[in-house]
């Protein structure tokens, strides 16, 4: 069978990625879709995959895509009549400590959410499951009954006969030689079958080769940041080990295992990771490795104590093969730098459990624009221009690794390949004993350790109410009483209500340099934006306008201000992660997006004082307008002045050309301190927007959410068009604040950690989860925020499950800091 000329997409990889990709496409209705295989189908990375499927997982997208591919294999055997080899055995999750069962009981909660039937089982109870066991040291295990595993081979063959049903053509033994790239687009493959040569039109191409990936993706000058990494499992000898037999995690040992052929297969996450250094990855079919037992030593004897029939059984098969890891242990969806070239990969191990939610996410994404769940943790485009750093995505991948049964705990910082990006100021943040967090590759303030006590001009101040004796209050109280309780106190320091409460009476001077800058500039650029943009641009230039980029189903897919600059000129600041995103998406639609990020510094001047501070230093007029820019001096600096805030309090934010971002500093911390002012970090912006009902995009704001749904009605213009304006209608569920009775517990919600999302329950039964969530000093108020039925009202009551305990709460109006606004729209008195 030839191939043919041209296809309407081309899948590169028949592994189990692959397939899902064409099966998909197909399945959506696709014709002329060929997949293309080095190989035999499979023999890349897929055939050794260890099969395991936990359905539970971090996320919610990652746990919908898992139950989605659990649903999709009575389908694949209905269309094939092929066994795509799901054993339907269910999963026990052990936990030997106190923060594993910590763990356990916030995932259980997180899976109630997803509705999984799950159950937390004693150690006892789990050994009556699973005799084999040695339970001496489990305090709890998770019992997910919807688990199991896969045998892979099988899935990918089923998958492909399933595509071929649909019409997909299959070409095994075919290299792929370059990829055609025609004004930023792709335009064919070239593929080669011994000396045989020949090229395929298409605009649409699907990178699928697994660890292959990134050189496949290389012929077109794009960076897919994979990194194959050797991963090691064995398989025992017979022993009569039932076929029913669970699988088992042991994340506290670094180990898992399961029934191989009435022996068990055992595998591990070893902490001293190697790098599989070649240049041409998969180049030979089903590369296997040399057995390294001394490596794999320490999860042998793990698995050995915790089933002790293993120390007296031989092991007959030891697999040692490459998988597809990348910086940070997820997927790498999506579309390239080059339009119409699309990556599926980095399955990271654990890969084979959501490959049919894969194939779903990537073929409507292709189809439709833009896939039915919220992938933006998944989305290649998440990473930065350093990702194409191949030491840097190294470091990132072995650290990704080593520590991936690891509990992730909220607020914690990852140290590999850092520091990388920095602010101009960041000098002085070191010199203060900054706190720093890491985002895309920025080292941003989380909290100054200088702010931990009470500044001077507190210790001095006169008699009354006020942050003297805000602080007095607090360390009374003491740490123990001051740290909010379980996993939200783990990360934590005083030093961030010192900072929120300096920026309520004072000011707070914060560092949002790495916020995301994008430029759009041309006689057209305010009609191209009108069209994507849900708010009303069309205002007198030094306008700011908060607003959304909407999807076709009115989901949000970017949540931004533009400001207008002038007349055919404006900046866009997004999120410190989302630039690149969200250009990608701007240019989608057919505007010129230039990323400034690198060229201006900022900082944020927020407070009662910041009046009184900035006029200390410029000569122009500071009482301009709430939402509005205007160029003004800040002592020697030339600085674009923006009158918009994100903690709640008067003030700006002040952009001046990376160069002068030092001096600006110095200048505004000399001038601010005798009024008070501390420097601050992201950990009290977060408290305080918290406070004011700031959404979060990502976290209270997806794009499977609308600005309806969100309370964001406000930011979407009634007299115009734009994308996604026909999907809004009436919403059946609300964006709702929540406040806990217990203040100490702290939600921690959707962060984009391992863990959150805690469940919410109205009148007893499951309603919803927590979008993000923590404690507001100005108010004293534990809060979250959770999409409740459009009915709920405040005043109504709900309960919050905070690791595995019930805690009352009450919805209330929103915000519940300075309601009326009026701390943001006046001048200070």
């Amino acid at each position: 069978m030839e191939l043919p000329n041209s296809a309407r997409a081309v899948v590169i990889g028949g592994g189990v990625a692959g397939c899902s990709v064409a099966y998909h496409l197909a399945r959506l209705g696709w014709s002329e879709v060929i997949l293309v295989e080095r190989h035999e189908l499979t023999e890349g990375t897929t055939w050794h995959s260890a099969g395991f499927v936990g359905q539970l997982r971090s996320t919610v997208t990652q746990t919908k895509m898992i139950m989605y591919s659990a649903g999709l294999y009575p389908e694949l055997a209905e269309l094939t009549g092929m066994d795509p080899g799901w054993r339907g055995v269910g999963g026990l999750r052990l936990a030997t400590t106190p923060e594993r069962v910590e763990e356990s009981l916030r995932l259980a909660g997180a899976g109630e959410t997803y509705g999984l039937g799950l159950s937390v089982l004693s150690g006892a109870e789990a050994k009556e499951m699973l005799p084999l066991l040695d339970v001496r040291d489990v305090r709890a295990a998770l019992w997910l009954p919807g688990d199991g595993w896969l045998d892979p081979a099988l899935l990918a063959r089923a998958l492909a006969a399933g595509a071929e049903k649909l019409g997909v053509r299959i070409f095994t033994g075919t290299r792929v030689t370059g990829l055609d790239v025609v004004g930023g687009e792709v335009s064919g493959v070239r593929h080669a079958r011994g000396a045989e040569e020949w090229s395929v039109q298409a605009d649409t191409v699907v990178i699928a080769a697994g660890a292959a990936s990134g050189r496949v993706g290389r012929l077109a000058g794009v960076d897919i940041p994979v990194v194959p990494i050797k991963h090691q499992y064995v398989v025992t000898e017979p022993f009569d080990v039932p076929s029913s037999m669970p699988t088992v995690r042991d994340p506290d040992n670094i180990v898992y295992f399961r029934e191989e052929g009435g022996g068990i297969l055992v595998g591990g996450y070893i902490r001293n990771p190697e790098i599989w250094d070649t240049g041409h990855p998969l180049e030979e079919p089903r590369t296997l490795f040399a057995a390294d037992m001394p490596k794999f030593q320490e999860s042998w004897e793990s698995a050995a104590r915790r089933v002790p029939a293993l120390g007296r059984t031989g092991i007959v098969k030891v697999v040692h093969g490459p998988e597809a890891f990348t910086p940070d242990g997820e997927f790498l969806l999506g579309e390239t730098a080059v339009r119409g070239l699309w990556t599926a990969a980095g399955f990271c191990v654990h890969g084979l459990a959501a490959a049919g939610g894969v194939g779903k996410i990537m073929a409507e994404w292709i189809v439709d624009g833009s896939p039915e769940y919220d992938v933006f943790g998944m989305d290649l485009r998440r990473f930065g221009g350093h990702a194409r750093s191949s030491s840097w995505a190294r470091a990132k991948a072995l650290d990704s690794y080593s520590k991936y049964y690891d509990i992730v705990y909220p607020g914690e910082e990852r140290t590999a390949a850092r520091p990388l990006r920095r602010s101009p100021a960041w000098v002085r943040h070191a010199e203060l004993g900054a706190e720093f967090g890491e985002k895309s590759g920025w080292e941003r303030v989380n909290w100054f350790k200088s702010n931990a006590g009470p500044s001077p001009e507190a210790r001095e101040a006169p008699g009354g109410r006020g942050a003297l004796e805000d602080q007095e209050a607090w360390e009374t109280r003491g740490d123990r009483e001051a740290r909010p309780a379980g996993w939200a106190g783990r990360v934590w320091s005083p030093a961030i209500r010192q900072e929120c409460l300096a920026t309520r009476d004072a000011a707070g001077l914060f560092d949002q340099t790495s916020f995301s800058k994008l430029e759009i500039s041309g006689h057209q650029a305010l009609m191209r934006l009108q069209r994507v943009c849900a708010g009303q641009l069309d205002r007198p230039p030094g306008s700011i306008v908060y607003t959304q980029l909407l999807n076709e189903r009115g989901g949000i897919e970017a949540d931004l201000t533009v400001t207008r600059l002038a007349e055919d000129r404006f900046r866009l600041v997004t999120g410190t992660a989302f630039g690149v995103h969200d250009a990608a998406w701007l240019r989608g639609h057919g505007l010129d997006v230039r990323d400034v990020t690198s060229a201006h510094a900022c900082y944020c001047l927020w407070g009662p004082r910041a009046l009184d501070i900035l006029g200390t230093l410029s000569d122009d007029d500071l009482t301009f307008g709430y939402m509005r820019a205007r160029e003004i001096s800040v002592g020697n600096v030339p600085v674009l002045a923006q009158r918009v805030t994100f903690v709640g309090e008067f003030g700006w934010e002040l952009y001046c050309p990376s160069e002068y971002g030092l001096t600006l500093w110095d200048a505004l911390m000399e001038a601010g301190t005798p009024y008070g002012m501390r420097p601050a970090g992201y950990r009290a912006i977060d408290s305080m927007r918290l406070e004011k009902g700031y959404r979060v995009w990502g976290m209270d704001i997806t794009p499977e959410t609308t600005p309806v749904e969100a309370g964001l009605g406000f930011a979407v213009a009634k007299d115009k068009d734009f994308l996604g304006r026909s999907a809004l209608e009436a919403a059946a569920r609300r964006l709702a604040c929540l406040v806990l009775d217990d203040p100490r517990q702290v939600c921690l919600g959707g962060e984009p950690v391992r863990l959150g999302g805690e469940p919410v329950r109205l009148g007893g039964e499951p309603a919803s989860r927590v979008t993000s969530g923590g404690y507001g000093h100005r108010v004293e108020r534990s809060i979250a925020y959770a999409y409740l039925p459009a009915g709920t009202a405040p005043g109504d009551r709900a309960e919050v499950g905070v690791t595995g305990t019930w805690v009352g709460a009450t919805v209330v109006a929103e915000p519940l800091y300075d309601p009326a606004s009026d701390r943001i729209r006046h001048l200070p008195a």
